[in-house]
């Protein structure tokens, strides 16, 4: 039997759950969202630290407590929500196909949210050579046995990379009473907030060792050392520089991948940088009626910024629904991520125009959206490829400069958030972002 939804969310994590609290305030009465865990909330259910909702909320919030406020809104307006649901299909029509302790459901929707989250590199993706034992885990891993299970995986722990859950993790094992021996990063800089750099390393001593990388791993049923070198500018191992460490515990903190299988699926076309969809200022797909936000479309540092893309592809979503309903036949299919509502910046038809392309230039990793309408107001977000001081990023068209911003310190975990206005876009048919070189 084919259910019909107006919008169907995949993921009740902090992007899904302000998807759905925004898609009803838009009027969007038929929602469904999917959850494969047990509980709502996603990530943030295991991140029992401080510091979330400081934008959104205006307080300092932990993980569960940011979450159970949209949680318990979405309750209040009786949202629909399934748990312990697998999305196994997703078609470029929008069908979903389910799998569930109730058996195999499938849905018909007229508007889909992508907001599956993101998934952990092991270490089969970087290849650390070594024996096999039990000892290495993940940082999610460690962070969710730890917090949500109550169980101490290690007492003399290394931890490999300096992502932000790493970070967090090497003070929390630290106030559990473990031996966080240090933080290993292949770069030259950290890939972590600076404010978890001071907070849970400088403040508890724990050394963080830039340039190095985990080159052996020993044990037999538990890991029992590893070896440590210098690399050099490429990632090459520099001969002379290891030094062997005795430990239990090896935690892996190195990079997040958005997760896409379901968007490649549907056909929908991936970004190469930032692992997720490519979107346009709507935050839709290459597939029209599909939308992405939070970490499946690029990795954030700031939830409260995961939970706005959850509201803009709402209200975007909602916006298609509109026009599905109005003509009375679907929206129409006229091109990579328009609207059969879309209008020109002089009310044209969509097939008029083309939308123009968004590129990262010197210095910029990569930029979200990657295309946009003429015309329109929007806020990019962008990450920078090198920590950098004193230096002006820049929105150019051409030779022309449309704005520019100059920043004390860039740091390439920390997204960057840029608003071009309707007038600063006039009569734009080109667009790049640069780091501005006087």
């Amino acid at each position: 039997m084919l259910i019909n939804k107006d919008l169907i969310i995949v993921g009740a994590g902090p992007a899904g759950l302000a998807a759905a609290v925004e898609a009803r305030k838009r009027g969007i009465d038929d929602i469904l969202v999917l959850e494969r865990e047990p509980v709502a909330g996603g990530i943030l259910n295991q991140c029992i630290h401080d510091g979330f909702g400081l934008i959104k909320f205006n307080e300092a919030l932990t993980g569960p407590e940011y979450a159970r406020k949209y949680m318990d809104e979405a309750d209040e307006m009786g949202i629909e929500l399934i748990t312990n649901v697998m999305v196994q299909e997703l078609s470029s029509d929008k069908a979903v196909t389910t799998v569930s302790p109730d058996g195999i459901r499938s849905y018909q929707a007229k508007a889909v949210i992508l907001a599956m989250g993101c998934r952990e590199r092991t270490r089969g993706a970087i290849c650390i050579p070594g024996t096999r034992p039990a000892g290495v885990f993940t940082a999610g891993v460690a962070q969710n046995l730890v917090n949500i299970r109550n169980v101490m995986i290690g007492k003399n722990i290394i931890i490999l990379g300096s992502g932000d859950i790493g970070l967090i993790m090497a003070r929390r094992l630290t106030l559990e009473g473990a031996n966080v021996l240090a933080v290993v990063e292949k770069l030259p800089y950290s890939s972590g907030l600076q404010r978890n750099i001071t907070q849970c390393l400088d403040d508890f001593g724990i050394p963080l060792l830039l340039s190095h990388t985990v080159t052996n791993i020993e044990g037999r049923e538990r890991v029992t050392a590893v070896t440590i070198s210098r690399v050099d500018e490429k990632g090459n191992t520099i001969r002379g520089t290891s030094k062997k460490y005795d430990c239990d515990t090896l935690i892996l903190s190195v990079g997040l991948i958005p997760e896409n299988e379901l968007s490649l699926n549907a056909g929908i076309e991936i970004d190469h940088v930032t692992g997720g969809p490519r979107v346009d200022e709507k935050l839709q797909t290459s597939v029209p009626g599909i939308f992405a936000c939070g970490n499946v479309l690029q990795v954030h540092d700031l939830v409260d910024y995961v939970s706005a893309e959850g509201e803009l592809a709402a209200g975007s979503a909602a916006e298609y629904i509109g026009s599905s309903t109005a003509d009375g036949c679907g929206s129409v299919d006229v091109g990579v991520g328009v609207n059969a509502e879309d209008k020109g910046p002089n009310g044209e038809n969509p097939l008029s125009y083309e939308k123009i392309s968004v590129r990262a230039g010197r210095g910029i990793r990569y930029v979200l959206p990657q295309t946009i309408r003429p015309g329109k107001a929007v806020t990019f977000s962008m990450r920078v490829v090198k920590p950098d001081r004193e230096k002006t990023v820049c929105f150019k068209a051409g030779d022309r400069i449309i704005k520019k911003r100059k920043y004390t310190a860039l740091n390439p975990a920390e997204m960057i958030r840029m608003d071009l206005s309707q007038n600063e876009l006039k009569d734009v048919s080109e667009l790049e972002v640069c780091i501005y070189e006087d």
